[in-house]
Order: structure tokens, then sequence, then C-alpha cells
């Protein structure tokens, strides 16, 4: 059982390298669909798979993009990493709107607040706009996919109407 994990962990990761390519139009390049193989890891494997996926992932997709924020990209991935536990401890918890809109407003709105103090104000108002596109677009996708993936598997989802 662990090496199934173990593949699928790998997969996710793998699947999160290939979302760091598909860019969201955005201030900096690194906003991209590397988040939605961390939020299916979440959903499926568990909050601490997600993290590590989703912390892969923001790194990955800010390499892709030559680093535009330096060594500050470590602070994304570990707030990148949070969110995406939480998600996946609501998510399994059957809290699935609440895991949803939680990993929505705060990788939107609360991630980037350190970059207030970091770059000033106007980044942070340049920076929501895409930031708030690319979580509804990596959330509504993991959305749409878990139950069919879950599905395949044989896995049963913490809230009715999926098996």
């Amino acid at each position: 059982m662990k090496n199934r994990k173990l593949s699928w962990f790998a997969m996710f990761t793998a699947l999160s390298a290939a979302g760091a390519f598909i860019k969201i139009p955005a201030v900096i390049g690194s906003v991209a669909l590397d988040s939605l193989p961390a939020l299916l890891a979440a959903g499926l494997l568990g909050g601490p798979a997600g993290a590590a996926v989703g912390g892969i992932g923001h790194l990955l997709s800010a390499m892709a993009a030559g680093m535009p924020l330096g060594p500050f990209h470590f602070l994304v991935a570990g707030e990148m990493a949070l969110l995406v536990y939480l998600f996946g401890v609501l998510y399994k918890n059957g809290k699935r709107w609440s895991a949803g809109a939680l990993f929505i407003m705060g990788n939107s709105f609360a991630a980037p607040l350190p970059f207030i103090i970091i770059m000033g104000k106007s980044f942070y108002i340049a920076i929501v706009p895409s930031l708030f596109l690319g979580s509804v677009l990596n959330t509504i996708l993991a959305y749409v996919v878990l139950p069919r993936v879950a599905r395949a598997l044989g896995h049963k989802l913490p809230f009715s109407g999926h098996a």
C-alpha cells in the first residue's frame, strides 16, 4: 500500500511540474495550474501529501518563470503548502466548500500580504487579481476531477453523492 501511495504522490508531483507551465497572465510568471495536482493529492492522499506537492509545485512553477521573486519563492512555497494542507484536512472531513473557499481566499488575499512590506502596496494590488483567477481555476478543476479520480480508484470521498 505504501508503494501505491508513493506512486500517486510522484504522479501528482509530476503533474504539478506540467501544470507549472500552464501560466495564468500575471505581473509575475509563477501563477499557474501547478496547485491543481496538489489539491487532488490533498483530497485523495491527505493534507501532508498535498502540502508537499503544493510546495514543490510552486517552486517548479517559479523556476519555470525564472524565479522572479528570488528567495521569496520559498516563503510562497511554504504558504502554498500550508493552504493545501488545510484544504486537505477540511476536504477529508466533509467540509469541501469551506476547503475551497479557504484555499481561494487564502491564496488570493492572505498569502500575498507579506509582499506589501517587501514590495509595496502596488505589487499586492497588481498580483491579487491573477492570484484570484488562478486559485479559482485550480479549485474548480480540482472539484471536477477529484470525484472522478476517487471513483476510478475506489475511494470513498467524505461527502454524499460520490463513491
